[in-house]
């Protein structure tokens, strides 16, 4: 039971991260206002392109996790969300730093990562 709620969390994760990765490729503009970094992307090559870089991370990120959904290796699922977890740390920490919103940094990248970490803690168990 605890393995196949952990699954179900990973593969909505999963799903969620591929989506918001197309997102920056397809529709940067208010992809980026939701990541929380205030200030303007604009038509420079220079922003779209670090766009790109964090939408080929979530969607790559994504994948890893689908192959071992896939493959049924759900301690090894459950390590590998212990350590994409990092990510949504990090990124909530950027927001805060870049002087970005608190309900971004807290409600969407750490409640994330507390999600990836209670998924990853049923599948470990």
């Amino acid at each position: 039971m605890l393995t196949t709620l952990g699954y179900a969390l990973s593969g909505l994760l999963a799903a969620a991260v591929a989506l918001m990765g197309a997102r920056y490729l397809f529709d940067p503009r208010p992809a980026a206002a939701g990541f929380g970094i205030p200030g303007d992307i604009g038509d420079s090559g220079q922003s779209s392109a670090w766009l790109a870089v964090k939408a080929v991370r979530d969607i790559a990120s994504a994948i890893v996790i689908a192959i071992l959904l896939v493959n049924g290796a759900p301690r090894l699922l459950g390590w590998l969300m212990v350590a994409l977890a990092l990510i949504p740390i990090a990124d909530g920490t950027i927001v805060l730093r870049s002087g970005g919103p608190k309900p971004i940094a807290y409600g969407v990248h750490w409640a994330t990562a507390a999600v990836m970490l209670i998924g990853a803690a049923l599948l470990i168990a």
